[in-house]
């Protein structure tokens, strides 16, 4: 399939196209020129008003939920959501029934990958059952397949298990890539510890268990960078000011450490809560403003290298319930975009962009795309300007917990190439 796009607004940090309007033809899924006034006869069309297109969008924390969960999304329903929010790869968690922990559960996450419009990236189980103890065949996996090395939703807390971890991601380059939490101090937490908890009389998830998570990994890492500086750390989900803040301070030491930031942190706090409505049950939670502030300052200044969606979806019989029975989670993959659009007064378009498109492919060490001639076409279109309301009735998740149905949005997504095809959202 030949793939003509016409006068399209390309976004590219770094690209000598970005910022340009051109035509961009595609033939068998390699672009073939970038230019004005292309003509290519027998090449499908796209001429969309205000279009724009940058490399595809990469999410590296999805919550896939088959094998097992299959009644809160499959591989055909997440694939749909993916589209239908631009990406074209996605990195998805362990935490499934089975475990990804050996190399058949690793194969068939890539023999669903090989069938699909988008590219699934296998995430394995860095513990055995995400068990924070016993370390899995790391290098076996490696050689499977396997793009990094997580226990997923699961935080790893014991220090001496993070350490053998690391030690043998360093004989291979790999990535680790941990929550920040210490678990017993969130031990039947449901919300932000603060005001708004004493206020609602629920127990509290405090920031400080963020905190002293990333001070023990980072004096881990100083430790360890003594012996052996080939691994890679990445931190998941930073929600808190006090925790960018040691990050920032680490980034001037340490050249191995990442982080990235949940897109439905930026936009909400613990004052959205106050009617108790289970679609804001996250974790971690929403933090104060004070901490949503700190966020966006991170992204600006670089210390957030990524933006994720964090989807996790959930069926009703999981969040129609009483606020402290329900499961944490919502679905993102949608909406990562247009939220972060709509939202943003820090970023500029082409830094906004980076952090789904270059930064998490850099980060899990996937080939980096770029918009030019002889490249592989894996690319996004859409527009930063048009309004619409999010409306359940049309979401491609098979869950629906989302706390931005009925919310206007600027930014729509209209489709993807990838793997030589255009597929609309």
């Amino acid at each position: 399939m030949d793939i003509l796009i016409k006068s399209v607004k390309i976004v590219e940090k770094g690209s000598q196209y970005d910022g340009q309007e051109l035509d961009i033809l595609i033939e068998k899924g390699i672009i073939a020129k970038i230019d004005v006034d292309i003509t290519a006869p027998e090449a499908v069309l796209v001429d969309l008003p205000q279009l724009t297109v940058s490399t595809g969008w990469c999410d590296m924390r999805t919550h896939g939920r088959n094998p097992g969960y299959e009644s809160k999304e499959d591989f055909e329903s997440l694939e749909a959501a993916a589209i239908a929010g631009g990406f074209t790869d996605v990195a998805l968690l362990p935490n499934t029934k089975p475990i990804v922990q050996s190399k058949e559960s690793v194969a068939y996450i890539k023999a669903m990958s090989s069938t699909s419009k988008i590219n699934f990236w296998p995430i394995a189980a860095a513990t055995h059952n995400c068990d924070g103890n016993d370390i899995n065949e790391l290098i076996d996996l490696k050689h499977a397949g396997a793009q990094a090395f997580s226990d997923g939703e699961v935080a790893v807390t014991n220090a001496d298990t993070i350490v053998k971890i690391v030690q043998y991601l360093s004989q291979f380059n790999g990535i680790f890539i941990n929550r920040a939490e210490e678990a017993k101090l969130n031990l039947f937490g449901q919300m932000h510890e603060g005001l708004v908890s004493n206020m609602l009389g629920l127990k509290g998830l405090p920031a400080i268990s963020e905190e002293m998570a990333i001070a023990r990994d980072l004096k881990i890492i100083e430790y360890l960078k003594e012996k052996n500086n080939k691994f890679h750390y990445h931190f998941s989900t930073v929600s808190t000011a006090a925790g960018v803040e040691l990050i920032r301070d680490a980034k001037k030491r340490f050249s191995n450490i990442t982080c990235d930031v949940a897109i439905h942190q930026l936009i909400y706090s613990e004052n959205d809560l106050i009617n108790f409505e289970t679609n804001f049950k996250v974790n971690p939670p929403f933090r104060s403003v004070n901490d949503i502030e700190n966020l966006w300052n991170g992204l600006e200044d670089g210390t957030i290298d990524a933006i994720v969606s964090d989807h996790c979806p959930q069926d009703p019989e999981s969040k129609n319930i009483e606020f402290d029975l329900a499961e944490f989670g919502i679905i993102g993959l949608e909406t990562l975009f247009s939220v972060l659009n709509t939202y943003n007064n820090k970023l500029r378009f082409n830094q906004l962009i980076d952090k789904i498109t270059f930064s998490p492919r850099k980060i899990l060490g996937l080939p980096i795309q770029s918009i030019k001639v002889g490249q592989e076409a894996n690319l996004t279109l859409f527009d930063f300007t048009t309004n619409w309301v999010y409306e359940e009735a049309k979401i491609k998740s098979k869950s629906k917990n989302s706390p931005f149905i009925g919310k206007t949005m600027k930014g729509k997504v209209h489709g993807i190439i990838a793997k030589g095809e255009i597929t609309y959202a």
